[in-house]
């Protein structure tokens, strides 16, 4: 008796289900599932048939946050870094050029065997020629991608997609105090979006761009500007495909993302990075102490860094100077002040390379 009590109780652990696992497994299943009907929209697309708009419910984001996305983005960060045998290098890095249509044509190294790890193969660098920057414009597309939305700010509301907004203060943040910025702001007492126009007859301009996995990761500076602030707010990592932001409400303020305010010659201007998943890493080359993706951290926290405490200046950029990259494909979102006579050079849904223009004056 003893020695069946002895064996049959480690076995009743084994087998015991828990919480975690269950939500693990059901928030697997159900995003699963989310990609499969985001599949079926983007075919609906392709025909030109147009998809209504259906949001999430409130458990249906919980139920998709209960998914480690963060430990996975972690997971598949650290598989990203283990070299490769030189053998193994080019079916793997094949499979992935034929998945996402990759044009390795366009690559400065185009040798396959020369990436030790699939990190640096996503972060390849392009030759030169490649992405030619207008210099006629005054705004350029910063990465590879597809147009998701632009347009004017309205009603301190941005379009992630059409017909899905979001805020634009829970998306940027309360607002910087004024010693912090180069240019005068506002009174307080106007609403958060009038805050941030500095220049009378002015308005607020907006555009979302969607990097896939496939895209070119690097981002670059998107005009003549100056940086004098990053703020990085952590958060979930769900997934940013278009699919996705037409389900989820607000979805770019749930995700990790940092926000590099400052300024052009026209007023604000702000840059923001958006994490995914697998998209854990979100890296600024001029901010060493960014450190995005953290195993923990407060849910609606925030931290700032300001460029101008330690560098008077401020971090000054030039239009198509290397800015940043992600890990894997992800958003870049434009929010800036312009002129009201500011043209965008754009269609939705078309896809964009960096250094075509965005639009101009």
């Amino acid at each position: 008796t003893d020695r069946k009590k002895l064996h049959t109780a480690p076995v009743g652990q084994v087998f015991r289900l828990r919480p975690f696992h269950v939500l693990v497994a059901t928030g697997g299943g159900y995003a699963g599932y989310r990609k499969y009907e985001d599949y079926k929209l983007e075919q609906l697309e392709k025909r030109g048939i147009e998809v209504p708009v259906k949001l999430a419910s409130e458990w249906e984001v919980a139920l998709y946050k209960s998914v480690p996305t963060r430990l996975l983005s972690r997971a598949w960060g650290r598989l990203n870094q283990v070299e490769l045998p030189t053998w193994l290098r080019k079916p793997v890095y094949s499979l992935y050029i034929w998945t996402f249509g990759v044009n390795m044509k366009e690559a400065a190294v185009e040798d396959l065997h020369h990436y030790r790890n699939l990190s640096e193969f996503f972060r390849r660098k392009l030759k030169p020629q490649a992405r030619p920057v207008c210099c006629v414009h005054s705004v350029i597309s910063p990465s590879d991608g597809k147009i998701l939305n632009f347009g004017q700010v309205k009603n301190c509301e941005v379009e992630q997609v059409k017909g899905v907004t979001y805020s634009l203060e829970s998306f940027l943040g309360p607002r910087i105090s004024t010693e912090e910025m180069h240019f005068s702001q506002a009174p307080p007492g106007n609403s958060f979006q009038q805050q941030l126009v500095t220049k009378e007859g002015n308005e607020l301009y907006h555009c979302v761009i969607y990097l896939a996995p496939g895209d070119y990761h690097c981002f670059h500076s998107p005009t003549d500007w100056t940086v004098s602030h990053r703020r990085h707010f952590p958060g979930s990592l769900m997934s940013v495909n278009p699919g996705v932001a037409r389900w989820i409400k607000e979805l770019f303020c749930h995700n990790e993302r940092v926000v590099l305010t400052g300024d052009w010659k026209h007023g604000f201007f702000s840059l923001t990075a958006v994490g995914a998943t697998n998209v854990g890493s979100i890296r600024i080359y001029f901010d060493q102490d960014l450190h995005t993706n953290s195993p923990s951290y407060s849910k609606g926290s925030y931290n700032d860094f300001s460029f101008i405490s330690s560098n008077k200046e401020g971090i000054s950029m030039r239009k198509g100077e290397h800015l940043g990259e992600f890990n894997l494909g992800s958003t870049i979102v434009l929010i800036f002040e312009a002129p009201k006579d500011f043209k965008f050079n754009l269609k939705a849904g078309q896809k964009i390379r960096f250094g075509e223009a965005l639009g101009s004056l």
